[in-house]
């Protein structure tokens, strides 16, 4: 895997491009855009790094909920990749400012539920998000690895295209926050199919016209 120095790719959606470029960024401790931030991503989701190149983040998403999107008070699935390019391992504090609290979560329970509606057993194999990153390597938190990060609580109802705004603290100053996307879906989603009741039965009728019938009304 190369390291961060070798693989300085960027990718945001443009409103998040956008909000990363007016952050007030000083200190060595403080996060900011890769170098090669304004190239069109391939993929969706924002990367950032620290001034000195030692921390990074890749593919900051928070997935796709639906076309309602998530309510106050939801929990969302965050994905991001952490990076230590630094000589020593480092534990890595994530938060967020628009939510209750993060978490980490099984990544399987976090693939099935995009949206989850906040219950005391809602994520029972939950724990606090701090991760430790060995150096020259990282840890991918997401739902194509092992685990991934949960927003418990959002503070506000979140779109698809809207931001939430979350913080990685690696410790000694070095700090990155960013805006995490809500991911667009790469496809149409098909529209809902239209149940259309008739004299002894009903009938099922999709966006475009075409339907079949149903069984008797009751």
């Amino acid at each position: 895997m190369p390291s961060i120095r070798e693989f300085r790719r960027a990718s945001a959606l443009p409103a998040a491009m956008a909000a990363l470029t007016g952050l007030l960024l000083s200190g060595c401790g403080a996060g900011q855009i890769a170098e090669t931030a304004d190239k069109v991503p391939s993929v969706q989701g924002v990367n950032a790094e620290t001034a000195d190149g030692e921390y990074a983040i890749r593919g900051l998403l928070v997935s796709f909920p639906g076309l309602d999107g998530y309510a106050a008070g939801d929990d969302a699935v965050l994905n991001v990749v952490v990076y230590n390019d630094s000589e020593s391992a480092v534990t890595v504090t994530v938060t967020s400012q628009d939510a209750r609290d993060v978490v980490i979560t099984d990544a399987d329970r976090a693939a099935g539920t995009a949206v989850a509606r906040p219950t005391s057993s809602a994520t029972p194999t939950a724990r606090p998000a701090r991760v430790q990153v060995p150096p020259l390597d990282h840890v991918q938190l997401n739902t194509e690895a092992q685990q991934a990060l949960r927003l418990v609580g959002l503070d506000e109802s979140l779109r698809p295209g809207q931001n939430a705004f979350v913080t990685f603290d690696f410790g000694n100053g070095y700090t990155i926050t960013a805006p995490a996307p809500v991911a667009v879906p790469l496809s149409p989603v098909a529209p809902p199919t239209r149940i259309i009741e008739r004299e002894g039965g009903y009938e099922s009728q999709s966006e475009d016209g075409h339907g079949g019938e149903g069984g008797a009304a009751r």
